[in-house]
């Protein structure tokens, strides 16, 4: 049986020809890669558009949200767990706090600190994106059976650890 092709496919066979001394086995992963993860977070920003939310902004929330009771980090928990700069997390707060969807206060244990608290309707609402992204998530997996979705999740996992050292 022949293998389906796709665009890394047509990429690759480009290379084969303009430089057939390259291998480019990890091309073939990480082209892959990098076109899932647009076109995942291309269907996330519509699963969350509903909701007047973007994918930044979402974080932020899920954020707060799987912190547990009171849902409160301080910006700076919050730009570590993301990755983000206190400047770009700023912006994301900024809008979250105009929303309604988050409450900014003084911190009671340190006067020069802040801390970050979801609002009701911020739970309510991550909670129901959450679902929204789910099911765009798991509609995606559908191209696959339930051993591969876990195979490939084991391998993403060792790829992951073995770039981080």
């Amino acid at each position: 049986m022949q293998q389906r092709k796709d665009p890394v496919d047509a990429i690759i066979d480009e290379w084969a020809q303009a430089r057939p001394d390259l291998d480019t086995r990890a091309m073939e992963i990480f082209g892959r890669v990098f076109r899932l993860s647009r076109a995942m977070g291309d269907r996330l920003e519509k699963a969350y558009e509903p909701y007047g939310i973007s994918r930044g902004e979402f974080d932020v929330l899920a954020a707060l949200r799987r912190a547990g009771e009171p849902h409160t980090l301080s910006p700076r928990q919050l730009s570590a767990a993301l990755m983000l700069t206190t400047g770009g997390m700023t912006g994301r707060l900024d809008k979250l706090e105009r929303a309604g969807l988050v409450r900014r206060s003084p911190d009671p244990h340190d006067r020069r600190a802040l801390q970050v608290t979801l609002t009701e309707e911020g739970l309510r609402l991550i909670d129901e994106a959450l679902g929204a992204g789910l099911a765009e998530q798991s509609a995606a997996l559908t191209a696959l059976t339930a051993e591969q979705t876990g195979r490939l999740a084991d391998l993403l996992r060792d790829l992951l650890d073995g770039t981080a050292k």
